[in-house]
């Protein structure tokens, strides 16, 4: 499986675990309660698969290839991913701070967390659509064969050094979508997660 195939395959396990985030934030509204270590589990997901694995490759593997074979890096598509992916971390760590807090949440901290999980959920889903619309087509039709295989060997190298975690993480997406996709999506089933790395 190529890089690009791999990064669309990681987008749909986000989106999984975007629609449990929505639901489990407006669960802790509608029932009042204060549900600190489940946060904690999706800012874990958050920061360790969405930003740490797949950002990562995508901010250290394919933006360069891009930008060295001609894409602006400013002003251009390139620079519009990076600034959301920025704005993408703002939002978490107002989540992480809501999970790390001492005592129960308060009526405005369940609002607080259910606003900024769906102001994250939102922009990363327009995220995701852009790349896998726009970005990713051009990167496949402008860049060189032999720079998409470099992309598709490095990407590939990042996956096998995270092998472990990266099981790890897909386990933790499927239980956070098991116990939580329902609220917004009541057919939603845990297991269909594509596996982690370059090898599907």
């Amino acid at each position: 499986m190529d890089a690009i195939e791999t990064l669309m395959n990681e987008h749909r396990t986000i989106e999984r675990v975007l629609d449990a985030l929505v639901g489990f934030a407006d669960e802790t509204v509608r029932k009042g309660t204060t549900e600190k270590e489940e946060l904690s589990r999706f800012v874990t997901f958050l920061r360790e698969y969405a930003d740490a694995s797949h950002h990562a490759k995508e901010e250290g593997v394919l933006f360069p290839s891009m930008i060295a074979h001609g894409f602006p890096a400013q002003g251009g598509p390139v620079a519009v991913m990076l600034h959301e992916h920025d704005d993408g971390r703002a939002l978490v760590s107002v989540l992480a701070t809501r999970a790390g807090q001492d005592g129960e949440w308060t009526a405005g901290d369940r609002r607080d967390v259910a606003e900024h999980a769906r102001a994250f959920s939102d922009l990363l889903r327009g995220h995701i659509h852009k790349e896998d619309a726009i970005l990713y087509p051009m990167a496949v039709q402008r860049l060189p064969e032999d720079a998409l295989e470099d992309v598709s060997a490095r990407c590939g190298e990042l996956d096998a050094q995270k092998a472990a975690a990266g099981e790890r993480l897909l386990a933790l997406a499927d239980a956070l979508v098991s116990s939580h996709a329902h609220a917004v999506h009541p057919d939603a089933t845990p297991g269909a997660t594509p596996r982690f790395g370059c090898c599907g």
